[in-house]
C-alpha cells in the first residue's frame, strides 16, 4: 500500500470531494487498488485517494468513507486511519455533512468540531491492543487539537468565512433521528449530529495523529422544520458549503 509521504491526510464527507481537485500534481489511486480500503456504497463517496501538494504541504486527500450502517469490515474504517499514519501523516482532518442542532446554524454553514459524544454503540478499539500503534486506553481529552482549531478560526477571520464551532454527536445510521432524539441530543449538548468522524477520531488519536474536523450543516435537525429528510438533500446542500469549506481548507494546510 503506497499513500507516498503526506504530512496531512484529509477524508472528505458526503458531496465533499470538491478539494481533491485543488491538489497539485495529483496521483489518483482507486480505493479497489489499496488492499484494506472501502468500497464506499454510498452516492456521493467517489472512493479514491489523490495524493500530491496543497499549498507545497504533501498531501493525501481520502474522497469517500466506510459507514458503520454499511455493514461491513470494520477494518474498512480502520485501514485508511492507520495506512495514513503509517505512510507519515502527523495530521488528519476530517469534514462530514451533518445536521444542525440550532435553527441559527442553518444548511451551508461550517461547523468546527471542539469536542464529539459518540452514541454508536461502537469503539473500534475495541479487541486485542497492538502497542506498536497506540496505548490500550488512549486520551480524548484533546481530542480536536487546540492549535488547529486555532489555525482554522484565524484562517476563517482572514477569508471573511463565518465558522460555528460546537460538539458533534455521531450516531450509527442510516436511519435519521427522530424529533425525539433530538431533542434529547441537545439536552446532552450536542450541536451537531451526523454518522461518520467520531470512530476516525478515536483511531487517529490512539495512533497519534493530530486531529481537526469540520461539518458543513446539510440540514436543520429532524423535527426542526417540516420537511422530511433525505440524502438528496444533504448532498445538494453539501455542494452549498463545499465552496467554503474548500477555500478554508485550502488556506488551513499550509498553515498546518
Amino acid at each position: 500500500m503506497n499513500l507516498g509521504s503526506p504530512h496531512v491526510g484529509i477524508v472528505l464527507g458526503s458531496g465533499l470531494g470538491a478539494v481533491a481537485d485543488a491538489v497539485e500534481d495529483a496521483v489518483v489511486i482507486g480505493y479497489e487498488d489499496l488492499p484494506g480500503f472501502p468500497r464506499p456504497t454510498v452516492v456521493g463517496h467517489a472512493g479514491r485517494a489523490v495524493l500530491g501538494r496543497i499549498g507545497g504541504v504533501p498531501v493525501a486527500v481520502l474522497q469517500g468513507r466506510a459507514h458503520l450502517y454499511e455493514g461491513g469490515d470494520p477494518e474498512a474504517v480502520r485501514t485508511p486511519v492507520r495506512a495514513l499514519r503509517a505512510a507519515g501523516a502527523e495530521i488528519l482532518i476530517l469534514t462530514n455533512a451533518a445536521g444542525s442542532l440550532h435553527p441559527s446554524v442553518g444548511p451551508g454553514s461550517l461547523m468546527a468540531i471542539n469536542d464529539h459524544i459518540n452514541l454508536t454503540g461502537v469503539n473500534l478499539l475495541t479487541g486485542p491492543n497492538d502497542d506498536a500503534v497506540g496505548p490500550r486506553f488512549p486520551s480524548l481529552r484533546d481530542a480536536y487539537d487546540p492549535a488547529l482549531l486555532d489555525a482554522m478560526r484565524s484562517c476563517a477571520q482572514d477569508l471573511g468565512i463565518a465558522l460555528a464551532e460546537g460538539v458533534y454527536l455521531a450516531v450509527t445510521g442510516p436511519s435519521f433521528e427522530t424529533p425525539a432524539e433530538i431533542r434529547a441530543f441537545r439536552t446532552l449538548g450536542a450541536d451537531a449530529v451526523g454518522m461518520s468522524t467520531v470512530q476516525e477520531t478515536i483511531l487517529a488519536r490512539h495512533c497519534g495523529l493530530r486531529v481537526a474536523a469540520v461539518s458543513v450543516i446539510t440540514n436543520l435537525a429532524e423535527g426542526m422544520t417540516e420537511e422530511a429528510l433525505s440524502h438528496e438533500q444533504t448532498l445538494s446542500a453539501a455542494q452549498e458549503g463545499a465552496v467554503d469549506l474548500t477555500r478554508l481548507l485550502l488556506e488551513l494546510i499550509p498553515r498546518c
